[in-house]
């Protein structure tokens, strides 16, 4: 009876100690301080006339749950707790992005989207070498793109689309060998866009519409294995030609060229398996509209205000998908082929 007390004893006490050494512990965890005092230099940047961030001011960033942290569930071999994510996104903050941000070297999403920050786009987010999401579009950020954000290995999204951002594109976002998407577009970037972006061996979309580009179309960008979209509209190239390569980007679903002050032929596009959305309105193309048939997943074709010529390709019947198709103000003759008719999505009314 008296080892049987024992043993019971000595068994709460045990279970006590091991409870008391994780209650210290949980009490003990505290966010890197050098976290923390870039934190604070990022709220005094800010203005927040909501005051979303009124909980900023009081505990731990990680224990206290501050509004927009995400920290690591675990700690550190330094044994701090580091913040993760920093998710501020349509809070209606403005001021500008604090050069401290440098300092959160553990996060991987950093999203101030949707908001009426300005400035510039500190280089020191460049050295985050976790950081995989770049999320800052939607504000009236200016100034050029750090060359330094180029030296992320990790990135994989890019989105500082929306703001009014200039300069050129910095080659050293051709080293970003994971990143997926480029939302670039809605700035004022300008210059030729650097043929070097064609080593990218992931990038799914490259989207600069709307900016100030000059320059030639980079004919490398048929050698980019994973493109789906290409997105160059309103921009400003030198009456360059559409590179016949293009024909050859297997992967394509979208490519959208509209008043880019384009001249020569249109390529032969119909090799493309999957193309679903083309658009070369509002260039200078010449010559005539390819015989080849575009893909079964065609659903637009926009070609109009051009100066192409010729007839009407029969190739264009019986897309089963075609949705929108606008061949209007170029110098076309004869009639149109009527079996373009029997689509059941084409609306004959909005077309040609």
């Amino acid at each position: 009876m008296y080892q049987s007390r024992a043993w019971t004893h000595g068994l709460f006490v045990f279970a006590w100690l091991c409870w008391s050494s994780l209650l210290i512990r949980a009490q003990d965890l505290i966010t890197d301080p050098l976290e923390v005092i870039a934190l604070q230099a990022v709220k005094r940047s800010l203005t927040d006339p909501e005051n979303h961030l009124n909980n900023w001011n009081r505990g731990d960033p990680c224990t206290s749950n501050w509004t927009g942290i995400v920290c690591f569930n675990r700690t550190f071999d330094d044994e701090y707790l580091h913040v993760q994510q920093l998710i501020l996104l349509d809070m209606n903050l403005s001021g500008s992005l604090s050069p401290e941000l440098g300092r959160l070297s553990h996060m991987t999403i950093l999203d101030f989207m949707w908001n009426n920050i300005s400035g510039s786009i500190p280089k020191e987010i460049g050295s985050i070498t976790s950081l995989e999401l770049l999320l800052l579009n939607g504000n009236n950020l200016t100034g050029s793109l750090p060359e330094e954000l180029g030296y992320l290995p990790n990135l994989n999204r890019m989105q500082i689309d929306e703001n009014r951002i200039s300069g050129s594109i910095p080659i050293s976002f051709s080293k970003l060998n994971k990143a997926k998407h480029f939302h670039m577009n809605n700035n004022s970037i300008s210059g030729q866009i650097p043929p070097e972006l064609s080593r990218l061996p992931r990038l799914v979309h490259l989207l600069l519409d709307n900016n100030n580009l000059s320059g030639h179309l980079p004919p490398e960008f048929s050698e980019m294995p994973s493109l789906t979209i290409l997105q160059l509209d309103n921009n400003h190239f030198d009456g360059t030609k559409i590179p016949a390569s293009y024909s050859n980007m297997s992967k394509l679903l979208k490519l959208s060229l509209r008043n880019c002050n384009l001249q020569g032929a249109i390529p032969d596009f119909s090799q493309i398996p999957n193309l679903y959305y083309l658009d070369l309105s509002s260039n200078q193309l010449n010559g005539s509209i390819p015989q080849g048939r575009f893909s079964e997943n065609i659903t637009t074709i926009y070609l109009s205000n051009n100066n192409i010529t010729g007839t009407v390709p029969a190739s264009f019947s019986g897309l089963p998908k075609i949705q929108r198709l606008s061949l209007s103000n170029n110098l076309l003759s004869g009639s149109i082929p009527s079996t373009i008719w029997q689509s059941r999505t084409l609306n004959k009314m909005e077309t040609l």
